[in-house]
């Protein structure tokens, strides 16, 4: 009874106006989002504005890409009455589960801070090409080992995994949760291809980091 009213619920859900307006609003942002996410990233565009724009390149795509994001949180429409894909409600599920979804998230976020540390957080905003720029240095990229260059060749996006957790694992999904966790689920899925050297390369970075972090408390110690 409950799988055929659920299954009513959504579609109803279809024929309703009130629910298919703001979900299709909400697909535009999230479609500008990525199309400016992935149009910027090409090597047609990226050659594009470092013709016109040198080394400031990868700060204006940074900035670009925040404005989309902000544009995504500011105007989104939640759909308060659209059915849910699942609901915590009974006890002790509706005490425990939403616990667990915010030990996870902090797990998640805390991941994606030491994926940052791997990656060089100053070179991914932009900071590190203009500094090196200024210097006389060349472009940071360059100086990077084959290995690395091999990772970057095969991620778009440093942080897959965890964010698939922050966008599923929740206490409810309703629907416009749902078309978010779809839609970065396809295009998370399409910019990710990591290899067994990726993930070695990987680790090794993260423990060299943590290692120089650690140096100036051991000094301490001492």
């Amino acid at each position: 009874m409950e799988k055929q009213d659920a299954r009513q619920g959504w579609l109803a859900a279809v024929q309703d106006r009130s629910i298919l307006v703001p979900l299709a609003w909400d697909l535009g942002l999230l479609l500008l989002f990525v199309g400016q996410h992935s149009l910027m990233a090409t090597d047609t565009v990226k050659a594009w504005m470092s013709r016109y724009f040198g080394v400031l390149q990868r700060s204006l795509y940074v900035a670009c890409t925040a404005l989309a994001l902000q544009l995504v949180m500011r105007y989104w429409e939640p759909v308060p009455r659209g059915p849910v894909l699942w609901e915590a409600r009974a006890e002790p599920w509706a005490t425990w589960v939403p616990l667990l979804c915010f030990v996870l998230h902090v797990i998640s976020w805390l991941l994606i801070f030491s994926i940052l540390l791997v990656f060089d957080y100053a070179e991914l905003m932009g900071l590190k090409q203009v500094y090196y720029h200024v210097l006389g240095l060349g472009e940071p990229l360059a100086l990077k080992s084959p290995r690395a260059l091999r990772l970057f060749s095969h991620l778009r996006h440093p942080v897959c995994v965890e964010l698939l957790t922050v966008l599923w694992v929740v206490p409810t999904l309703g629907t416009d949760r749902l078309l978010l966790a779809l839609l970065l689920t396809l295009y998370l899925g399409l910019a990710h291809g990591l290899d067994q050297q990726d993930l070695r390369y990987l680790r090794a970075q993260l423990q060299r980091k943590l290692h120089l972090l650690s140096r100036p408390q051991e000094g301490e110690a001492e």
